[in-house]
């Protein structure tokens, strides 16, 4: 797959495959949303796939390596599990994407599987790499996303939002501090490919830096801004009116023995 090409050359143009990784309640889901809206603006293909899921038989592994109720779950039937939706998911709907000429946005991909099943479940790396080459038919990112959000308090309240946390989201500190600091590791083991972004600041900033990052594999990205696009206001009225709710929420706590600090109700 050739690297960096407009994309809207013609019909004939090799598909990009973007990745976004990072810990949990980091924004992917956020901003693969924004980036998708803003490709499909400019007149591109754009498909939006997760893992794991995607497809009807990943989406029931999904159902089966996330559940909470699985605690007794090995390791290594962790690993091979979101290894056989990978499979599914690049054979059934990424590859035949890509061969014409899409840009696909894949929410988590072999990143994520080295550094939760490969250094925060302690299983061999090299095994780890070799299975997950094996799952994407030797498919790789043009790009990633690394998104990173250093507060604990704004990653918390991001999982609490979307509801009941899943099994892997349920882990302790100290796994999610061993995630961090293998994506850390990867990104730095792969400087042309993996483009760090922190997510401490605005949805509007972050999506502009993720932007700005892709510009090489997405050439459509030059010189085009947030403002440019009619759900500019929706993400700006969603900041506000979380700044708001924030707002009142200290306002309303003052004074009150149960009030907490840092709670800035900040969202990326």
């Amino acid at each position: 797959m050739q690297s960096g090409r407009d994309i809207k050359a013609g019909a004939n143009a090799p598909g990009v495959l973007v990745t976004f990784e990072g810990g949990d309640g980091c924004g992917k889901t956020t901003h693969i949303a924004i980036l998708a809206k803003m490709l499909t603006a400019l007149g591109c293909d754009v498909v939006c796939v997760r893992e794991p899921g995607g497809t009807a038989i990943g989406e029931e592994l999904r159902s089966i390596v996330l559940d909470k109720d699985n605690d007794g779950l090995s390791a290594r039937a962790e690993l091979l599990i979101y290894e056989a939706a990978r499979a599914q998911l690049v054979d059934e709907v990424m590859v035949p994407a890509l061969k014409r000429g899409a840009v696909v946005l894949c929410d988590r991909f072999t990143d994520s599987t080295m550094a939760y099943q490969g250094y925060a479940r302690f299983l061999d790396a090299d095994f780890v790499e070799r299975c997950s080459a094996f799952a994407a038919n030797g498919l790789e990112p043009d790009a990633t996303i690394l998104l990173e959000c250093t507060d604990p308090a704004v990653r918390e309240e991001r999982i609490l939002q979307r509801g009941d946390s899943d099994r892997l989201e349920g882990e302790g500190a100290l796994f999610h501090r061993m995630v961090d600091a293998a994506f850390r590791k990867i990104a730095s083991s792969a400087p042309g490919r993996v483009r760090v972004v922190p997510t401490s600041g605005s949805k509007a900033a972050t999506a502009a830096c993720v932007f700005v990052s892709l510009m090489d594999v997405l050439p459509c990205l030059t010189d085009v801004t947030l403002d440019d696009l009619d759900f500019a206001d929706e993400i700006f009225a969603d900041e506000a009116s979380a700044d708001a709710s924030a707002a009142s929420k200290e306002a309303a706590s003052v004074g009150s023995p149960e009030a907490s600090a840092g709670d800035d109700g900040q969202d990326g």
